[in-house]
């Protein structure tokens, strides 16, 4: 009896000890895995808004839903708009304007391919599902933006903590995307995510039009307060080692702090701001369109231009929007006629219908890649919106010095 004790308790140690060997081995292989140098040729890496355009993810307008209306909602539209929130939000935009929409998005995919741009799209999502967390409940808003949430610093994609409820799982639409873009040796870090509790937004914002926002804005007043970090990627613009930010309805100083700390010592990250009445996304404002060439809205100035100028910059006023004053603009201004993107230095996608600013690019020596996106523009942006430029063919430079 003892004989078999012992024989069998020998026999337990002894697999017991090559399934610790053979856990000791997976677990080496794991980490060798996990500790293995990067590739050097990341699929992602640019450092400005102009470098030749190789590689770009486009937004979606499927399923696209009208965000409900919410403070910080209230504070970034416009007051003749806001009948439509209260009577549509959470439910899909007007389904003919989607359709038209999402023709227009699929013929500027077509066009970017036409041009030797590779064109990733993120999923279809439902965004009509309601959701709640602790802090709040709401139903989605879309993917339209990629600009909105996403921004690339090189080789590094930043996912951004975006203040709007309605935004809080967009994220989910580009994670196959970003998850190849990692899996091929591109840097992915996301934002702290906000709560989005009660206390990130001044829930007794004082309101009543676009000139009492004018006022508060003026005053350094907006919806989001400094709870926590908030920033729409948007409302940076790149430059190189240097990268331009305006606080916004959407982007508080906390952000615009965690970012500076996130990119230091490599970039510089600038404050600037606007007369602007409902601040919310760089980009329709101040648009850099090449090394030193600025577009900066003749109704938004900057108030530190000279900044620019005292630095050797070229500084352009772009002419006013010709979009019909009847045409629907739920989350945007007339000024989306700005809001281009660049293939190169030499090249610019621009509004088919803008003949005024397609003259300005030619007469800059620019030449000028037409497209109508007229429906896609209610949804809330432009080319440089709709679009996030993940590689560009170039080389990291300062430009400000």
């Amino acid at each position: 009896k003892l004989r078999r004790v012992f024989t069998g308790w020998v026999q337990r140690s002894f697999q017991s000890t090559q399934a610790a060997t053979a856990s000791q081995k997976t677990c080496a292989a794991a980490d060798s895995k996990a500790t293995s140098p990067v590739p050097k040729d990341s699929p992602v890496c640019s450092y400005n808004e102009w470098d030749p355009l190789e590689e770009v993810i486009v937004g979606r307008a499927e399923n696209a839903c009208v965000p409900p209306f919410s403070v910080e909602v209230k504070a970034n539209t416009y007051e003749k708009y806001w009948g439509f929130y209260q009577k549509f939000g959470g439910q899909h935009f007007p389904k003919d304007h989607l359709t038209k929409a999402i023709a227009e998005i699929e013929e500027m995919c077509n066009i970017l391919k036409g041009e030797g741009v590779i064109v990733k799209r993120p999923d279809p999502i439902d965004w009509s599902v309601k959701y709640k967390t602790p802090d709040f409940e709401s139903t989605g808003m879309y993917a339209a933006m990629p600009r909105d949430i996403l921004l690339v610093v090189g080789n590094e994609i930043i996912e951004a903590p975006m203040a709007w409820r309605a935004r809080f799982f967009e994220y989910r639409a580009y994670r196959q995307i970003i998850k190849d873009y990692f899996n091929c040796g591109a840097k992915w870090t996301t934002a702290p995510k906000p709560t989005m509790a009660d206390e990130l937004y001044d829930q007794d914002y004082p309101i009543h039009s676009v000139e009492d926002r004018h006022k508060l804005a003026a005053q350094g007043k907006f919806v989001t307060t400094e709870f926590e970090p908030c920033f729409d990627a948007a409302d940076f613009i790149r430059a190189g080692r240097d990268i331009f930010v305006q606080r916004s309805q959407v982007t508080n100083y906390m952000g615009i702090e965690w970012m500076r700390r996130h990119l230091a010592p490599d970039y510089r990250v600038h404050i600037i701001s606007f007369k602007d009445p409902n601040p919310m996304h760089i980009d329709a404002t101040f648009n850099i369109i090449g090394p030193g060439l600025v577009l900066s809205n003749p109704d938004r100035p900057c108030h530190q231009i000279e900044l620019f100028k005292k630095a050797g910059w070229t500084v352009i006023r772009p002419p006013v929007p010709l979009i019909p004053d009847d045409h629907p603009l739920w989350m945007s201004s007339k000024w989306l006629s700005m809001n281009v993107l660049m293939l190169d230095e030499k090249r610019v996608m621009v509004d088919a219908n803008e003949t005024s600013i397609q003259k300005m690019f030619e007469n800059l020596g620019i030449s000028t890649i037409k497209v109508n996106i007229r429906h896609a523009n209610s949804l809330g942006g432009g080319f440089h919106c709709w679009t996030c430029d993940i590689r560009r063919r170039g080389i990291l430079q300062s430009y400000f010095d």
